[in-house]
C-alpha cells in the first residue's frame, strides 16, 4: 500500500508538471488515471477537442495500454490468451505460435541484450524469480525477511542464456532450447509499449500529449498554443525531500528512471533493490538513480536498466555513442553526472 501511495504521490506530481496554458485552436486540455496497468499507475495529459472527444480517444488509450499489459504479464493467465505466462509454461515442449507484438517484443529484447553489453537480458527470468519471491514474501512478513540463496542463484543463472531463447519470425512462434528457461521482460516491455502505444496514437487520435506509465514518461508536441513550449517532466528522485528537483524540458522523446527507491525491500537493515546485476546476480548497487532521455521509449527503458547496472565508465561510454540519447546518474551519496548533452534539457 506504501508503494501504491508513493506512485499516486508521483503521478500527481508529474501531472502538476504537464500544466499549460491555453490550448491548441479550440482543444482543450484533459488529465485522466488508468490504476493497475502494468502494475502501476498511469496518467495521461492532453489536447483533444471536447468532452465527448476525449473519452471516446481514452478509451482507445486504455484498451491498447490493458492489451498490452495483459500479453507481457509473466504472472497472470487469460482464457484464450498466449502472453509471456503462456509462454514460460508451454515454449520448452514445443515451439508457441505467439501475438506479432510478443514477437516484435522478444526480437527487441535480444537486440537489448547485445547493445546493453548483457546488462539487459529478457532470459534471466529464473534468478529474476527468486528474487521476485523473496521480495513479496519480505514485504508481507519483515520479521521473516530474506534474501534468495545463494547457491540457488547460481543454479538458476545456468538457464539465463539468451541464445536458448529461439524465435521464429516468419512463423511467429517461441521456443526454449532449455526447459528450465524463463522469460522476464520488465526491463524492456513497458517501455517498448509505451513506444508503440504513442506511435498509435499519433496515428489520428491525439498529436500532443504527455504520458506517465509509473514514471516511464513519454511525450508529442507541445503543451500550450504558441507551439513552442516543450513538456516540463520533473525527473523522478530517490530525495523525496530535496527543495529543487530537476526539471526537464521535452518534445517528442521519453524520460525513463531506475532508481533503487521504486522497488526494494529490507533484510537486516539493508536495502535490496529489484533491478538485478547479471554479472553477480544480486541487486546494483552502485547508483541511487538513473535518469534516460530518448526519441524512443523502447531504448529509454532498456538503457535506464542498463546504466544503473554498468559501471560509470562503460554507462557513459554507451550513452555517448547513442544519437540523441543523454542521461544522469545520482550517486548513493546524491552527487549527479551527466552525459555530454544532458544539461541542456534541463530548466532553470
Amino acid at each position: 500500500m506504501k508503494r501504491i501511495i508513493s506512485i499516486i504521490l508521483c503521478a500527481v506530481c508529474i501531472l502538476s508538471l504537464f500544466g499549460c496554458q491555453g490550448g491548441f485552436n479550440s482543444k482543450k486540455r484533459f488529465s485522466e488515471t488508468v490504476y493497475d496497468a502494468f502494475d502501476t499507475v498511469t496518467t495521461v495529459t492532453v489536447y483533444d477537442t471536447d468532452s465527448e472527444s476525449f473519452k471516446k480517444h481514452f478509451n482507445e488509450f486504455k484498451n491498447e495500454l490493458e492489451r498490452y499489459d495483459r500479453l507481457y504479464s509473466i504472472y497472470d493467465e487469460y482464457d484464450d490468451l498466449v502472453n509471456l505466462y503462456e509462454i514460460n509454461n508451454r515454449a520448452s515442449s514445443a515451439p508457441i505460435k505467439a501475438d506479432k507484438d510478443i514477437i516484435a517484443m522478444l526480437l527487441y529484447g535480444k537486440e537489448s541484450y547485445k547493445r546493453t553489453l548483457g546488462a539487459v537480458n529478457i532470459a534471466m527470468g529464473a534468478v529474476l524469480k527468486l528474487w521476485h519471491d523473496s521480495r513479496e514474501y519480505s514485504l508481507e512478513n519483515p520479521e521473516k525477511a530474506y534474501v534468495p540463496d545463494k547457491k540457488a542463484l547460481l543454479e538458476a543463472s545456468k538457464h539465463t542464456d539468451i541464445n536458448d531463447l529461439v524465435i521464429d519470425e516468419k512463423n511467429e512462434t517461441v521456443f526454449f532450447r532449455d526447459p528450465e528457461l524463463l522469460l522476464d521482460a520488465g526491463a524492456v516491455a513497458k517501455g517498448y509499449a509505451a513506444q508503440r502505444i504513442s506511435d498509435f496514437l499519433k496515428n489520428g487520435i491525439w498529436s500532443d500529449f504527455a504520458i506517465s506509465i509509473g514514471g516511464n514518461v513519454i511525450t508529442s508536441g507541445y503543451k500550450n498554443s504558441d507551439g513552442s513550449t516543450k513538456w516540463n517532466i520533473q525527473l523522478e528522485s530517490p530525495d523525496k525531500k530535496s527543495s529543487s528537483p530537476e526539471v526537464v524540458g521535452v518534445s517528442g522523446q521519453s524520460v525513463v528512471t531506475s532508481g533503487d527507491y521504486q522497488r526494494f525491500f529490507t533484510v537486516n537493515g539493508k536495502k535490496y533493490c529489484h533491478i538485478i546485476d547479471p554479472e553477480t546476480l544480486m541487486p546494483a548497487d552502485s547508483f541511487s538513480a538513473v535518469s534516460v532521455i530518448t526519441n524512443n521509449s523502447s531504448l529509454g527503458d532498456a538503457l535506464s536498466t542498463a546504466l544503473f547496472i554498468l559501471p560509470l565508465s562503460e554507462g557513459m561510454k554507451l550513452i555517448e555513442g547513442i544519437d540523441g540519447a543523454e542521461a544522469v546518474w545520482t550517486a548513493k551519496g546524491g552527487n549527479k553526472t551527466y552525459s555530454s548533452g544532458f544539461k541542456s534539457y534541463l530548466k532553470q
